[in-house]
């Protein structure tokens, strides 16, 4: 038999199920009717549980039925539990019961709209006051026989079902109920997962907006780059290159890498990249420039500990000599025709910038020759392991690699592509440190 709604009735111990359901008008001590034991104040924020299928479903009814004609049978949920029923004549007692057990609300379409608000002459005006108090629960309309328009107009609007006053059996209710909270949960994650994916592709746009583009308009160096950054899912990390030319014909490069390699260190990577192209389009070069950079980290990094290390390369116009210098950083590899690989001179390298203050980092001449081939790198290209154990690779051992795949006649991006897998593939899965590599090549 349907039972009335209870116009005021307390939640005794049977809303935590440690109780059989009850109805008392009068409620336990301490606590008001119509307000759930223990549940505390009530706001609009409250959100719904979302462990639904693991406890009571609690139905919260508002509507104003002076006649008393309107009942709600009692229910049970999928697994046999009773549903739980609050009710409320207005608004402003609903918000008081709103509490953040409260599963789904079934909204009697006729109840009229409070006060005297823009929204007055709307007739699904309760119905969006409703949907903004309570935004994360689920909604079902409560309309008259046969106005399957004004239900439908409902829906639209952003409740999840509706029904008809004199068609509330308890299998129909039961099941719209519990239908009607699995579509908002449904609905929520959907929806988170559209933010996040959104987030992520302007988190991706971003950085690729960050990534450097070369500019070498003139020159007739061959340029190439790979970069994998160690964070999940991002496309920046804390290691930064960069290659320009200048008015004079020089081509200057540039690798670095803050140490860390999350999105701080990211960030900071890209002001000193910027502050390197700016600085290098100014006329600075070699210790004039890294004092410069060096007073730039200072000023932007976060704590006293943060560093960078980094290497410079100008070439001349001619390509045939350049310039080096090391802060903290590995020295550059060239590869020449009818020569093994090897590493450019490291004995005279300065620092990394931010650990000295006053540091000087001294400019090295180095001999370049008619062909060759210039590789600069970070250190996550050699500081992967070998196997299982803990050596790794170093500069020797990706020395001897690259001769190899030199050897195999690979160069520009496939040689890079083929070095940063292989190492990969020697460190057993994905190296857990940013790994950036840039190539320079001039054909005699």
């Amino acid at each position: 038999m349907p039972a009335p709604i209870p116009r005021q009735r307390a939640i005794p111990a049977v809303e935590s199920g440690q109780a059989p359901a009850a109805f008392s008008p009068g409620g336990p001590p301490g606590v008001e009717p119509g307000e759930p034991a223990g549940s505390g104040s009530a706001t609009g924020a409250a959100a719904p549980a979302d462990s639904a299928a693991t406890t009571h479903l609690t139905l919260l009814v508002i509507e104003d039925d002076p006649a008393g004609s309107l009942s709600v049978p009692e229910m049970l949920d999928a697994t046999g539990k009773p549903i739980r029923i609050r009710s409320a004549r207005n608004l402003t007692e609903a918000e008081r019961l709103l509490t953040d057990d409260v599963h789904c609300i079934l909204l009697d379409l006729a109840l009229p709209a409070s006060g005297r608000s823009p929204e007055a002459d709307d007739e699904l005006a309760t119905l969006k006051h409703v949907l903004r108090l309570a935004p994360r629960h689920a909604v079902l309309a409560l309309t008259a026989s046969g106005d399957a328009e004004r239900g439908t107009e409902a829906v639209r609007v952003g409740a999840q079902d509706y029904l008809f006053r004199d068609e509330l059996d308890a299998r129909l209710l039961s099941r719209a109920i519990r239908y009607a909270v699995e579509r908002k949960r449904s609905d929520r994650a959907e929806r988170r997962l559209t933010e996040s994916r959104l987030r992520a592709q302007e988190n991706a746009r971003l950085e690729r907006g960050l990534l450097p583009t070369p500019l070498l308009e003139g020159s007739p160096l061959r340029f190439a780059a790979r970069y994998r950054p160690g964070r999940s899912r991002a496309l920046l990390g804390g290691d930064f290159y960069d290659t320009v030319r200048t008015s004079d014909g020089t081509v200057h490069a540039m690798i670095g890498d803050v140490c860390g390699h999350g999105p701080d260190e990211a960030a900071l990577g890209v002001e000193l990249r910027i502050a390197w192209r700016a600085l290098t389009f100014a006329g600075l070069c070699g210790d004039e420039l890294l004092s410069t950079l060096q007073q730039v980290l200072e000023h932007e990094r976060d704590n006293d500990e943060i560093f960078a290390t980094l290497c410079t390369v100008d070439i001349s116009p001619d390509g045939r000599r350049a310039g080096l210098c090391l802060a903290g950083h590995p020295s550059p590899l060239i590869a020449r025709p009818g020569r093994p690989a090897q590493l450019l001179p490291y004995e005279n390298g300065g620092p990394a910038l931010g650990l000295l203050p006053g540091a000087r980092w001294p400019r090295q001449q180095v001999e370049l020759g008619g062909a060759w081939s210039l590789m600069l790198y970070t250190d996550g290209l050699i500081e992967g392991r070998i196997g299982q154990g803990n050596q790794r690779l170093g500069q020797d051992g990706m020395v001897d690699m690259v001769r190899r795949q030199l050897a195999q006649g690979l160069e520009g991006e496939e040689l890079l592509r083929a070095a940063v897998n292989e190492v990969r593939e020697l460190n057993g899965g994905e190296l857990t440190d940013d790994v950036a590599v840039l190539l320079l090549d001039r054909k005699q």
